[in-house]
């Protein structure tokens, strides 16, 4: 039996896998600028981490009052993203340890993204994780996106798994906020420092308030091996 017991492990991947938000900051940039608002900032772009891109697009529609159908929006986005993602997406480095650190312990794991599911796969094959993460949930195969926890009660369900025996990895505060209404706990590492003091991770069972620059596999690890005895 492997020290992890009947833990599954649930990874958001922007932000937490990869460091994909500046392509979706860029993508999104260019998407504004085709509509003529010029001024979208990276301090903006950081209002809408963790949120999926339908959504965000939803909220950008109605606050820069954009003419466009909604799903047009979205396919000039995804389509833009995804020139990017293809080009150039950095996995953390202790992330891709951790997965292949679980991958030998055989332990079940699936990604839980808001991002679109070609945006999903074009990441995970590009990044060579799809090898390890075959489970693939998207925000845009479920009734609401995260704070919600329809995306990672739909990852839990195609693992087999109960809520209970999950583990969540996340960067943003809706993330946090969706693992924890799943009744599953969470692994925090906040993408924005700023938002480390966020309610929803206060929820979080291990919070890495240094973000990426504080995460290690092993410390994940060890922590996972603790609450898979204590439980």
């Amino acid at each position: 039996m492997s020290t992890l017991g009947r833990t599954s492990v649930i990874f958001d991947l922007d932000g937490t896998l990869v460091d994909s938000e500046p392509n979706y900051f860029e993508a999104g940039r260019q998407t504004l600028a085709e509509q003529g608002i010029a001024d979208f900032t990276w301090a903006e772009h950081e209002r809408y981490v963790g949120i999926s891109t339908r959504e965000t697009m939803a909220l950008w529609k109605e606050r820069y009052d954009l003419r466009p159908p909604l799903d047009a929006l979205l396919a000039d986005m995804n389509r833009r993203y995804l020139e990017l993602a293809r080009s150039a997406t950095h996995v953390y480095p202790e992330m891709r340890k951790f997965v292949e650190l679980l991958a030998a312990e055989g332990a079940s794991m699936a990604v839980a993204s808001g991002s679109s599911p070609a945006a999903i796969e074009a990441i995970l094959t590009g990044t060579g994780l799809a090898a390890h993460l075959t489970t693939v949930v998207s925000a845009d195969e479920v009734a609401h996106g995260k704070p919600a926890p329809d995306v990672f009660l739909e990852a839990a369900h195609r693992l087999g798994a109960g809520p209970a025996d999950c583990v969540v990895l996340e960067d943003a505060a809706p993330g946090a906020a969706a693992a924890h209404a799943a009744g599953m706990r969470c692994i925090a590492v906040p993408y924005v420092a700023a938002q480390a003091d966020d309610p929803a991770f206060a929820t979080a069972g291990l919070l890495l308030r240094g973000g990426q620059g504080e995460f290690t596999a092993q410390v994940a690890y060890d922590w996972l091996a603790r609450s898979a005895s204590a439980s």
